[in-house]
């Protein structure tokens, strides 16, 4: 029997979105994948273990970047402004996370992977957490 196990985040698109996740990358044997980039429908896999958010009005600023400005058609090899860049930075870091070592717990904020902003996408974004690289995931818009 194999150790690896796979995990289709929404697979049937009937969630309703409202969903924030990061998936952080770590060697645990479980591959989270998902459908992003919009319309472009790309299939993305992470091996990780997932940290559901709560960010209402950052998903909110995510649909509206991608969905609104970027028409839902996803970004892949798309050359990034500056501007573009930074209201995605500030988007990103304003995203609660909870960093827990067992014991006490610290609100924490996310990064935007600057290494890896040629794979930004709609609903697939790098990110460095408390607890490592790992992948921003939500609702496709397609």
């Amino acid at each position: 029997m194999s150790s690896r196990r796979f995990v289709f985040l929404d697979p049937d698109g009937m969630s309703g979105g409202g969903w924030l996740h990061v998936v952080v990358q770590a060697k645990t044997g479980v591959f989270y994948q998902q459908q992003y980039g919009g319309t472009a429908c790309r299939q993305g896999q992470v091996e990780g273990f997932l940290v559901p958010l709560f960010g209402p009005d950052e998903l909110d600023a995510l649909g509206e970047m991608f969905e609104t400005n970027f028409r839902g058609a996803g970004t892949w090899n798309h050359a990034w402004s500056d501007d573009e860049r930074d209201r995605l930075r500030v988007i990103i870091e304003a995203v609660r996370y909870w960093a827990c070592d067992g014991t006490t717990e610290e609100l924490r904020t996310l990064r935007l992977d600057e290494s890896r902003v040629q794979e930004v996408d709609e609903a697939w974004v790098p990110v460095i957490t408390p607890d490592g690289p790992g992948v921003l995931v939500w609702f496709n818009s397609d």
